[in-house]
């Protein structure tokens, strides 16, 4: 039979875990129903304890302690993830006016330029580019040759075209292909884009770049 110490116990534990998520709103209420439980609990023990055999007060103490430390752990916890969040609001107004590299496959020429990057997951011994037009009809193709090292390749475009004219400003769309070992591939690609706008929310903050939307701090995978 489960004593009524074990069962102040077992709400012990169960708060300890349901304090395993950091900051997480669930947790919090989790917790204060667990609290109000072991209370009720131990109250109702207290009022209905056999006076001949009357609960043990070292252990009652001690339960009591561990309520409360885990309490304080669960608030540190909240204030922790609160500043974790601020800092990275923070971080993120930072890049407010900077150009940076984020999942997508267009290309914006503008004054005959564009920028754009590929993610390589292994080193490679030829990488190339292949920009189309809005017709879906090649305009060139560049050369960006080996890459030694995995990890992001930015690249820029003046426009020229394999005809040797300049293309006009406007949007692209690019792909990739790279060689590895006598293997092809064809890498994620890179968008560029300007930040303009950081949004605060319950999952971290939001960047907004320009045209190409919204995205969550930890997808930008460049700064230039």
């Amino acid at each position: 039979m489960t004593t009524p110490i074990q069962s102040s116990a077992a709400l012990i534990a169960s708060l300890n875990a349901a304090n395993s998520s950091v900051g997480k709103t669930t947790t919090t209420s989790s917790t204060a129903s667990i609290q109000n439980q072991f209370l009720t609990m131990l109250t109702a023990q207290l009022q209905n304890q056999d006076p001949t055999n009357p609960m043990d007060n070292a252990q009652i103490t001690s339960q009591m302690a561990q309520l409360s430390t885990v309490d304080g752990v669960n608030q540190l916890n909240t204030t922790l993830q609160a500043l974790t969040d601020s800092m990275q609001t923070a971080s993120a107004a930072s890049l407010i006016g900077h150009g940076v590299l984020v999942s997508g496959s267009t290309l914006n020429l503008s004054s005959s330029q564009a920028t754009g990057g590929v993610t390589l997951t292994q080193p490679a011994t030829s990488l190339s580019v292949t920009i189309k037009n809005a017709a879906g009809a090649t305009v060139q193709t560049l050369q960006l040759g080996a890459q030694t090292a995995a990890g992001v390749v930015p690249f820029t475009w003046n426009g020229s075209t394999t005809s040797g004219t300049t293309a006009p400003d406007g949007s692209y769309t690019f792909t990739a292909q790279a060689v590895s070992s006598g293997t092809t591939s064809t890498p994620a690609t890179l968008a560029y884009g300007t930040v303009n706008a950081v949004t605060p929310g319950t999952n971290g903050a939001t960047v907004t770049v320009g045209n190409l939307g919204g995205f969550a701090l930890s997808a930008v995978q460049q700064v230039l």
